[in-house]
């Protein structure tokens, strides 16, 4: 049998800066077949720069980011108006993958749209054949099926719109912290009549 000699080694996740945005926008090259323009990411980074972060190796080389706004579209003044976020583009790297980068730089983009930004829920775009994304997104991040856009990729693919409701993502992670809770004692009662 052989084993690998690999040795996984830290990434750090960080708010980006002006500088980091040379990196991110080669990130995006490799990973993603939507790119933007270089004044895309300035602006999202002038105007929201608490919703950029980077996933930073130990060598400072970035292998994954998230680019996220706050929705601007919408009136404001209306009374039905809800502030929410948007996912522009998250990316890492291929060979970081699997290490849950990804769930790491959402979250954080996620918990400064709440807490800085005063959003109420986030929204995203994903291809339909994206299948590891979707599950990233619908399973590990609690994000549903808001509606299909037909044709939304330059190429033509539909994309699902997906939303993560912030109020409900807090009530899903209550609940299962609960029920781990419960597990735990439970099987903490077994150990105790196993023992004595």
């Amino acid at each position: 049998v052989e084993v690998s000699n690999t040795i996984f080694k830290m990434v750090n996740i960080r708010m980006a800066t002006v500088q980091d945005l040379i990196e991110m926008q080669q990130c995006n090259l490799w990973c993603l077949p939507e790119n933007y323009q270089m004044k895309y990411y300035f602006y999202h980074q002038l105007t929201w720069p608490q919703l950029l972060w980077v996933a930073e190796d130990f060598d400072g080389r970035i292998v994954g980011y998230v680019l996220a706004k706050m929705e601007e579209n919408d009136d404001q003044t209306a009374p039905d108006y809800v502030p929410h976020g948007h996912i522009t583009s998250l990316a890492v790297l291929r060979t970081h993958r699997k290490r849950g980068i990804a769930t790491m730089l959402m979250r954080r983009a996620q918990l400064e749209m709440e807490q800085v930004m005063g959003a109420k829920y986030v929204s995203l775009h994903v291809r339909k054949s994206n299948r590891a994304a979707f599950h990233l997104y619908s399973e590990t991040l609690a994000y549903e099926i808001n509606d299909i856009e037909r044709g939304y990729y330059a190429d033509g693919e539909d994309a699902y719109d997906m939303r993560c409701t912030f109020e409900k993502h807090r009530e899903r992670e209550a609940a299962e912290n609960a029920a781990a809770a419960a597990v735990a004692e439970v099987t903490e009662g077994v150990g105790t009549l196993v023992t004595a």
